[in-house]
């Protein structure tokens, strides 16, 4: 067994591993044992008592996270040339076509999110295969395939994160930065979770949410209790 760093000892001492915590304390938890120098994402992992290998038990979405995610996003937009204009008065970082496809063809995903019109589709649908295992297809179901470039961009920088259930049946998000107020943590962890309960397949039998975990970028892992969630 690897040997305990006297900063992961100090952590140790800070709270109960075999506890359960409500969302506030965990929260406070959480940032008392970050140990990063730098600003150290908070992160989400939801464990559903589903099957993702089935379709009618698949939980995937997007939520718009009331105090953003703390990350600046990096959006490409994928469309015809009649759209370029709007999408980068709405603050695109990367705007085209053809050049971006093959960009990505060779081997380029240096972005958060891309979002791409209807339209063209039948060019960004070869690329599933590279972007799929990146989480970067664009998705009606996410709202990143859509005529309305201008709301999808805003809503990527205002916060909206997209999110999907793994084939272990977890879903894993960030939601903040330890930088944030323990209350914007809380709102923004909240919200996510009561996502998730609102996209309760109806095929999904017994008990949907097993486990919450929160942690910051190379934490241990707090558990929440899901019934303080909506508290």
């Amino acid at each position: 067994m690897a040997k305990l760093t006297k900063k992961r000892r100090e952590a140790l001492a800070k709270f109960d591993r075999n506890a359960v915590y409500a969302l506030p304390d965990a929260v406070t938890t959480v940032k008392e044992i970050s140990m990063t120098k730098f600003d150290s994402s908070i992160d989400m992992d939801i464990r559903l008592g589903v099957d993702p290998r089935k379709a009618n038990q698949m939980v995937r979405g997007s939520v718009t996270l009331p105090h953003g995610t703390g990350k600046t996003m990096r959006v490409l937009v994928l469309c015809s040339p009649d759209k370029e204009d709007e999408a980068k008065a709405a603050g695109a970082d990367y705007v085209g076509l053809d050049e971006y496809i093959e960009k990505i063809k060779g081997g380029w995903t240096d972005v958060d999110v891309i979002i791409t019109t209807p339209n063209v589709m039948p060019k960004v649908g070869p690329l599933g295969r590279i972007l799929g295992p990146r989480g970067l297809m664009p998705n009606p179901k996410t709202g990143t395939v859509t005529m309305d470039l201008t709301k999808a961009i805003n809503d990527v920088k205002a916060g909206k994160i997209d999110f999907k259930v793994d084939k272990t049946g977890i879903i894993h998000a960030s939601v903040a930065k330890s930088s944030f107020d323990s209350e914007k943590i809380v709102d923004n962890a909240r919200t996510l979770i009561n996502t998730v309960l609102k996209l309760k397949p109806a095929a999904s039998k017994g008990t949907y949410v097993k486990s919450i975990y929160m942690s910051s970028t190379m934490s241990f892992g707090i558990q929440i209790d899901p019934k303080s969630v909506s508290a």
